[in-house]
């Protein structure tokens, strides 16, 4: 017992002297906590501001137009389209272009002076459960005409809720839910494939053999693509059976957006197992691209919202691209030649982190 102690000690040291070998390790145990700091503290605003919005207006007034200059002043709204009719805003929002469109018709002033019903519309994306809420603390907006309308006026603006009228949260989020599931099974899945065959000496066989760097890797991702879209089935179907949520748009455009998807987590998945030595180092990479793929991709927080930096960096995830597709597709009918914008990004994600594989992984144990 008296020497106990000291074998403890002797136990701690070398653990404290394996952590400080371990670079990768030890970096995390400082950069995880920052990383969640910085994204909470700063990335993710409840407070949402500059939502992308188009204007239909038909009015061409003077009133009409105070009316979405003041829509803009408010800062809710950033005006970044034009249509000359409702349908031009109803087809952006299914493209994805705008998260709001004002419909101002050709009777606004009429209406606004009568005050018996709304003089405008708000056209709102309900495939983002959030906006609606934020839309309707402009639909009593005061213009600075307000003297001159009677008393008990209407609302200005009439709320339109597209693609989710009955305002379920299920419908916005179990599209989306294929995106994160697929994020943190395939990417982890595909990050200990390297060091799997490492740590269990499998690799001194793939030595002698004359398998080449990239036959190896295309190998490798190739059945969990299939797994990859049996997931995809399997939260489709769940989703219909359990929760009704319906698919607008057809399901080959899905899948190949998903088949998108998948490729592109595969891809950065085989690059962290070339850069991690066991299997742990792959799983602690795998939380910290994930921590900022959930929050920054549009997932659980409306994507406008988020300061110019975490947009910024949120473009360069492949879950961002994937949740716009997912429910541009799913909710609002859009087909994937409309969503094209969104497709490319995921391409070049997948070239990229495979090209960054092959470069990286040298068939030698050391």
């Amino acid at each position: 017992m008296l020497d106990s102690p000291g074998r403890i000690y002797a136990i701690a040291a070398k653990e404290v002297r394996q952590l400080l070998r371990d670079h990768l390790t030890f970096g995390l145990i400082v950069g995880v906590p920052l990383l969640q700091i910085v994204l909470f503290g700063y990335a993710i605003n409840t407070d949402v501001r500059h939502l992308r919005a188009g204007v239909a207006d038909l009015a061409h007034t003077q009133l009409s137009r105070q009316l979405v200059a003041e829509a803009q002043a408010s800062q809710v709204l950033d005006v970044v389209a034009a249509s000359p009719s409702a349908e031009g805003l109803e087809s952006m929002l299914r493209r994805g272009w705008i998260a709001v469109g004002i419909y101002i018709p050709p009777d606004f002033d009429r209406l606004r002076l009568e005050g018996r019903r709304p003089a405008a519309q708000l056209l709102v994306d309900g495939s983002d459960p959030t906006l609606f809420g934020v839309a309707s603390g402009l639909a009593d907006m005061p213009l600075a005409d307000r003297d001159a309308a009677p008393a008990g006026h209407a609302p200005l603006f009439e709320l339109r809720n597209y693609y989710n009228p009955e305002r379920r949260s299920a419908v916005a989020i179990v599209p989306a839910l294929i995106g994160v599931i697929l994020t943190l099974t395939l990417t982890l899945f595909t990050a200990v494939a390297i060091v799997r065959e490492r740590e269990r000496g499998n690799l001194e066989l793939l030595i002698t053999t004359p398998v080449k760097t990239t036959e190896l890797m295309l190998g490798k991702i190739g059945p969990y693509i299939v797994i990859g879209l049996l997931q995809t089935t399997v939260v489709l179907v769940a989703g219909s059976l359990l929760f009704d949520v319906p698919v607008a748009g057809r399901l080959l455009d899905l899948y190949l957006a998903a088949l998108l998807f998948i490729a592109a987590n595969l891809g950065l998945g085989l690059f962290i197992s070339t850069l991690s030595q066991t299997q742990f180092q792959a799983f602690q990479m795998n939380v910290v691209f994930f921590l900022p793929s959930f929050l920054l991709s549009g997932f659980m927080f409306p994507f406008d919202g988020m300061p110019r930096v975490a947009q910024w960096i949120g473009e360069f995830l492949p879950l961002t691209h994937f949740v716009r597709l997912v429910r541009g597709i799913v909710l609002r009918g859009a087909t994937l030649g409309e969503l094209l914008p969104e497709t490319w990004p995921l391409l070049l994600f997948f070239a990229l982190t495979l090209l960054l594989a092959i470069l990286n992984f040298h068939k030698r144990l050391d």
